[in-house]
């Protein structure tokens, strides 16, 4: 019992780590510069563009509080607690230069369990956040298509079914069967359609299939498909992709910031905290989302020319220089209209200039949002495919995950699995679960990366480290601590999805994982052979 026991906290040594960092078969292309690109590239993306009104104004429907003005101080205060666990991220990046991020990190110091249950946590963040980022892409491609290239997408091509049967607000519950039943009527004329359902302009053009709506999320699908054949043919493509984006959309966000402050009204900022510190918790639950993104930097660590330099830098200067952003737009925004104007509003942004008359503009923050969200998707792209690559290596998952290709020098497996695991449900899930549950699996790995700094000053207190935490006692804590805070303000649900989910992953790992495991047949190994060993010289000696 004990034996079993022991082995779901076996952990990897740190040597072994860096023989496997030292030996990567992945193509060393990037510089600091590079992570600091693929760092801004992540964190910018949809959330700037579509949750700040939400953060702003509240959502009464579930019962989430406004921020109001406040929304700076959510920026802040979820940038500082970010910034406690990215200072967290470099250290074990300094000591640890491979890829994997938090769940090399977890096995290094909290052993094999923990790490499983990491790498599983990590879909959340990369795959199942990406899902939402294709969505919102889509959302965004369709709308500067229409308004500025005046092409019209077909909206049952750009609508998953779920949203498409939403009813509108104040229609009465209906099952999915009744839901069909009135379908059928409003599409022969008997009901006013837009009366029940939020997603009638889809539903009134959708081709049926035994009287079910066939609708699905095309652009979606499409811009995953790219994206991941752009990852798939190597990292020093992606990454210079990467960096022409992040120029046109840091561009883009200062210039609206910039013409947006000649519009700003002192008196859009009273009251500044409607709520009080429980608007700003609940502000900061929801714009988390958009900050979600510095610790994919860690995953291209064995693609890096000097990974115990380069990626911390790369995760600090990205977090710095979005957050700046992030602060200066949030001011100019709630500035130029009163936060409850914001109540609903998909693109916040374009709203606001739209209501000075400057709709010229909202075409302009529209291509902003398309590539900001073709960023961020390219990212997580490439950095779930690494933890996928880094679990095989382990023999977690199978050796198929982490088959490197012999041309390009990416997880070319792993890499194709992930733009599935991300096509599918972004051409028929929908957008609302998705966000909160990347929130609260990202805020769990952040949460044990933080940990995991602690435990190794403990344990190899004399391990070299490029990038030391000053005060790691009260910054480590102090990251738990903020993403405790933030994760509080996420619904029940949330956290019920979440624990199903991690549940399911404990499943595989007893089930798949735990008997496959590489350190356990090396472990084994060791001890058969210090066993035979010992039996020989016994009989020597007699």
């Amino acid at each position: 019992m004990n034996r079993h026991l022991h082995s779901l906290f076996r952990t990897k040594p740190l040597a072994e780590l860096a023989r496997e960092g030292a030996t990567t078969r992945l193509r060393r292309a990037l510089g600091t510069w590079d992570l600091v690109a693929l760092g801004i590239g992540a964190i910018i993306g949809a959330g700037i563009f579509s949750t700040i009104g939400t953060a702003a104004a509240g959502n009464l429907a579930d019962g989430r509080v406004a921020a109001g003005p406040a929304l700076v101080l959510s920026f802040i205060l979820t940038a500082v607690a970010c910034g406690f666990t990215a200072l967290c991220y470099a250290e074990m990046a300094s000591m640890i230069p491979i890829s994997g991020s938090a769940y090399t990190y977890a096995y290094a110091t909290m052993g094999e369990l923990a790490a499983w249950i990491v790498g599983w946590d990590l879909l959340l963040e990369y795959a199942v956040s990406n899902v939402a980022v294709a969505i919102s892409w889509g959302d965004y491609a369709r709308s500067f298509l229409a308004n500025v290239v005046g092409v019209r997408i077909p909206a049952w091509l750009a609508t998953d079914p779920r949203t498409a049967l939403t009813l509108v607000e104040g229609a009465s519950p209906m099952g999915l069967a009744e839901k069909l039943t009135v379908l059928a009527q409003a599409r022969a004329g008997e009901v006013d359609g837009s009366a029940v359902f939020a997603g009638w302009e889809a539903l009134r053009d959708a081709p049926t299939v035994a009287g079910f709506p066939v609708t699905i999320n095309l652009l979606a699908v499409f811009i995953t498909v790219i994206i991941t054949w752009l990852v798939y043919i190597g990292i020093r493509e992606s990454a210079r992709a990467n960096a022409v984006m992040v120029v046109v959309k840091v561009a883009i966000l200062l210039a609206v910031a910039g013409i947006g402050l000649r519009f700003v009204q002192g008196a859009n900022w009273v009251p500044f905290s409607p709520n009080g510190w429980q608007g700003v918790q609940a502000g900061a639950a929801i714009i988390f989302f958009a900050f979600i993104g510095f610790d994919a930097v860690s995953t291209t660590a064995e693609e890096c020319r000097n990974p115990s330099r380069d990626v911390p830098r790369g995760i600090i200067w990205s977090l710095l220089i979005c957050t700046l952003i992030y602060v200066l737009v949030a001011a100019v925004v709630t500035g130029m209209v009163h936060y409850t104007e914001l109540a609903g509003k998909a693109d916040p942004l374009a709203y606001v200039f739209e209501r000075y008359n400057l709709g010229w503009l909202a075409g302009i923050i529209a291509f902003g949002a398309v590539i900001a969200t073709t960023a961020a998707l390219l990212v997580y792209q490439v950095g779930q495919p690494r933890i996928f690559m880094a679990m095989s290596r382990d023999g977690l998952l199978g050796p198929w995950f982490g088959r490197v290709h012999p041309r390009y020098g990416t997880p070319g497996n792993a890499t194709l699995l992930t733009g599935a695991l991300v096509a599918v449900p972004a051409a028929l899930g929908n957008i609302a679960e998705v966000v909160e549950l990347t929130n609260i699996g990202t805020l769990f790995a952040f949460s044990l990366v933080c940990a995991s700094v602690l435990i190794l000053r403990v344990a190899r207190p004399d391990a070299p480290r490029r990038f030391a935490v000053r005060w790691p006692w009260l910054v480590a804590p102090a990251g738990i601590f903020g993403c405790v805070w933030i994760a509080r303000g996420l619904p029940t649900v949330t956290w019920v999805r979440f624990f199903v989910w991690m549940g399911l992953g404990l499943v595989l790992y007893f089930v798949y994982g735990r008997r496959r495991s590489a350190l356990a047949a090396r472990q084994a190994g060791e001890r058969q052979a210090s066993r035979g060993g010992g039996r020989g010289a016994a009989q020597k000696s007699t």
